[in-house]
């Protein structure tokens, strides 16, 4: 459940930009929402091909130029020190091909996910000194190898970093540090991936009379995949690496995206960020995370097709492959949530099994944000030390959060959003209690959808979806815009797919849409025909027999005239007191029911012989002024603990049954109801 909002729009400000940019009202709307309003910054972001800013305004990247052409006149031989996901594959492939055609002696090497870990490590370090590299320039690492770093120095080898990772307070010994994030680097434009740093170092080499354009053409189609894939905001040059690139990666002459576009069923699509992030990333992807990166890398810089067409097949194995590790992971903590739901009331959900792979762990992290709206981490157990990934949701830092259980922690990094760590087993019990100890003293944020504005379901047109192309594309950052139809009545609800999906008739007073609503059956779908709704929907258009229609695609549901602020607050409440933090009389009060809502629940419970959709659509249908969320999952909780009920809530599943009970049963025998009772007599 996320709280909706609608984006503040100031309309006097849209309708100039409206007119002063000669652009449709809905595109000047948008883009006063997302704060694009002077005339540079509009004509920037929907004109600009291929400005991008200065690649010298970072800090040592002349250091890094120089160390780097030294290299190549003197044929030393460079390594370039790459990682294992999506972003730093393609910054090695895309730095290896450009340093390869400007004739230098150059190699690439990624340490293997399970074994190495990421980033450098001192055996990497010894394998290069004894391969003869006498420079390292990491792409997407770095930043923090200190010890690794001093070590290939000892051996004689400098080291160039290029990195996009937050810095720490220590910086490594290198010749040269290109990361945007130091504090006295004078980039304008600080949020590029670990593959854009490596586009801007090739800009750089190539020097003030290289040609952006033609740097564009030859390496932006790899710059886009690892932009994309790193989710960094697609505005600025982030924009227009993957403006270019989408473009090249639909006509690439190279072999690999070729074969890895058609491997991927793409071939007769439109190349969309949309389908660059779930369809190829993944694959990309796939090879880091089972096995090893460079075959991943290979096919990025293959010549020959078949080769090409022959890793391509192999990361689409080993992506299904990785789907159902990933399923079999997530199935085992859908399993332990529904035998003990204190899991997730935490203000940091972290769960741990052991040997759990280590590549897909953040892919469940990330899962498990989604479905609850609360930090995530994901610990794999295994002898020695235990590897985590952690995604968070928007408006608390993990990484400081982690940071900030360092102590306990035996190497971390990462950023707001996403965090990597490793731990010993004996300190994991610790860390959740230290972690859960920080959240704490911060606000932790609701989980929020955000609507750009509500439509009226007569707006609704084609031509509104073809507006909205002069905005791609979309990503972080950028997001496809996302629209509101309210008070709409669930006039029709029909089943297409095989029963996978349900398309859906909406209607509001004399104006009627179908609406399409992917990835839902009917036993899913918790509306009837009947029920008021909001919905949050995308606009596309489609072609069938060569006419143009509108596609209206449903992202999210709710009931109409709900009450956010006060379920959010009786949630929290109801949370907190599960998870023993104190709470005040006046809130154990509001949560404990009396025996005519308990009367209510079970009595429609026994109407329906139980109940299989959320909590929150249970609310909605008992229909009771009194009856609060908090109060619903104290009776809830108490009918379960006296065996009146079974509750099995899991991460997209909620089923309720009710027991055949003889006799009566005496409330008061309930704990959760008696500990409430002793906190709430002083009230």
């Amino acid at each position: 459940m996320k709280k909706w909002t609608v984006a503040k729009l100031n309309k006097d400000i849209a309708v100039d930009i409206s007119m002063r940019h000669e652009l449709p009202m809905l595109i000047a709307m948008i883009l006063e929402i997302r704060g694009i309003i002077n005339d540079d910054e509009i004509n920037d972001f929907l004109y600009n091909e291929s400005v991008l800013s200065d690649p010298f305004d970072a800090k040592d990247m002349d250091k890094a130029v120089e160390r780097i052409k030294q290299a190549i006149e003197n044929y030393e031989k460079i390594c370039i020190y790459g990682d294992f996901d999506a972003d730093g594959v393609t910054s090695t492939a895309l730095l290896y091909s450009y340093l390869d055609t400007v004739g230098a002696n150059v190699m690439f090497y990624i340490p293997a996910r399970e074994g190495e870990g990421y980033g450098m490590n001192k055996e990497a370090v010894d394998l290069l000194a004894y391969q003869d590299v006498k420079l390292i320039i990491t792409v997407d690492n770095g930043i923090a190898a200190v010890d690794e770093i001093a070590y290939a120095k000892s051996l004689n080898i400098d080291t160039v970093v290029t990195d996009h990772h937050m810095p720490n307070s220590v910086l490594p010994d290198a010749v040269a540090i290109v990361d945007l994030h130091q504090e006295d680097c004078n980039s304008s434009f600080k949020e590029l991936s670990g593959v854009g740093v490596a586009l801007k170092l090739v800009m750089a080499i190539e020097g003030e009379y290289g040609d952006t354009e033609q740097i564009l053409e030859n390496y932006s189609d790899l710059a886009a995949l690892g932009t994309i894939g790193d989710i960094v905001e697609l505005v600025g040059d982030n924009r227009v690496i993957v403006k270019n690139g989408l473009k090249y990666i639909s006509n690439s002459d190279r072999c690999g995206i070729k074969a890895l576009v058609e491997q991927s069923g793409l071939s007769d699509r439109k190349i969309t960020t949309g389908n660059v992030s779930f369809t190829l990333v993944p694959r990309i992807n796939a090879g880091g995370r089972l096995g090893l990166s460079k075959k991943t890398v290979s096919m990025l810089l293959a010549e020959d097709e078949q080769t090409a067409f022959e890793i391509a097949q192999e990361l689409c194995e080993d992506n299904t492959q990785r789907q159902a590790i990933e399923k079999e992971i997530l199935d085992d903590i859908d399993g332990r949530i529904k035998r003990d739901p204190t899991i997730v009331q935490n203000r940091v959900i972290v769960v741990c099994g052991e040997n759990w792979h280590q590549g897909v762990i953040g892919i469940v992290a990330s899962r498990l944000k989604e479905a609850y709206g609360k930090p995530s981490i994901v610990i794999s157990i295994d002898d020695d030390v235990c590897r985590a990934s952690g995604r968070s949701v928007k408006g608390f830092s993990l990484c400081d959060a982690v940071f900030a259980c360092s102590d306990l922690l035996t190497q971390f990094g990462g950023h707001p959003m996403a965090v990597g760590f490793g731990i010993l087993s004996e300190n994991i019990d610790a860390f959740i209690q230290a972690i859960n100890d920080y959240a704490k003293t911060v606000q932790m944020p609701i989980p929020e959808l955000e609507l750009d504005c509500k439509l009226n379901p007569a707006q609704l047109s084609v031509s509104l979806a073809d507006q909205l192309s002069m905005l791609e594309p979309f990503g972080a950052g950028n997001p496809t815009p996302l629209f509101g139809l309210y008070n709409m009545t669930v006039s029709d609800i029909h089943e297409l797919g095989g029963g996978k999906h349900l398309k859906l008739t909406l209607s509001r007073g004399a104006n009627s849409v179908t609406a399409m609503k992917f990835s839902t059956t009917k036993k899913e779908f918790p509306y009837i025909v009947g029920d008021v709704v909001d919905c949050a929907v995308t606009l596309d258009k489609n072609i069938y027999n060569n006419i143009e229609n509108l596609s209206i695609i449903i992202k999210e549901m709710r009931f109409s005239n709900i009450d956010e602020e006060e379920i959010f607050a009786s949630k929290e409440d109801f949370e907190a007191f599960c998870r023993g933090d104190d709470i005040t009389p006046q809130q154990a009060l509001h949560l404990l029911p009396d025996r005519g809502e308990f009367a209510l629940v079970y009595r429609y419970l026994r109407a329906n012989s139980g109940f299989n959709f959320p909590v929150d659509v249970l609310l909605y249908r008992l229909n009771s002024a009194s009856l609060s969320y908090g109060k619903l999952r104290v009776i809830l909780e108490c009918m379960n603990e006296l065996s009146l009920i079974e509750i099995y809530e899991g991460m997209h599943s909620t089923k309720i049954k009710l027991n055949e009970v003889e006799g009566k049963v005496n409330l008061d025998d309930s704990l959760i109801i008696s500990k409430l009772k002793e906190v709430s007599m002083d009230a």
